[in-house]
């Protein structure tokens, strides 16, 4: 049988913990309003907008999409890891800047910034703006051109690789 100790203790426990969970949800509702109001969730159950842009050839859908109070939209793209210790790597960067490029297309206003939010809660605001078009326009450029056989002999992948009695690049 639980006494009056043992219960007043279990019951304060219980008490922190759902003060704890609330005070996260509410900061998390709060940085969430920030960016404005919700327009879309990509979940596997109810797939978010899908955008396209013919012009570049991209598709994408951005985990959510939030409406500032002007009217602009923000992409928000979501990481369940950890944020990385040198900031967001530069494919996360792309990711984040073709969604403003499909949202700029497809409402006809330029989003301000979009948003990495990585799993640790960290977030960072990457500003929409000429220099952020200009990177991913090169990005995109590359991506584009055939593959000329470039790639750098290296002896980590080198060792692991299915075609290295054939390769005459292999590293020794």
């Amino acid at each position: 049988m639980i006494g009056r100790i043992e219960l007043a203790l279990l019951l304060g426990v219980a008490g922190l913990l759902v003060l704890a969970v609330t005070a996260t949800a509410l900061r998390s509702a709060r940085r969430d309003r920030r960016h404005g109001r919700l327009l879309s969730v990509d979940t596997p159950a109810a797939p978010g907008r899908l955008l396209r842009s013919e012009r570049w050839k991209l598709a994408g859908r951005p985990d959510a999409i939030r409406v500032r109070p002007d009217g602009r939209s923000v992409p928000i793209e979501v990481k369940s890891r950890p944020a990385p210790r040198r900031g967001p790597p530069d494919s996360h960067v792309a990711q984040l800047w073709a969604y403003c490029l499909l949202l700029e297309e497809s409402t006809g206003r330029a989003p301000p910034y979009g948003v990495l939010r990585y799993g640790d809660g960290r977030e960072y605001e990457l500003p929409w703006d000429e220099a952020a078009r200009s990177w991913l326009w090169q990005v995109r450029r590359a991506v584009g051109r055939p593959y000329a056989g470039e790639d750098r002999a290296s002896p980590g992948r080198c060792s692991r690789c299915v075609f290295r009695s054939r390769c005459d690049r292999a590293v020794a």
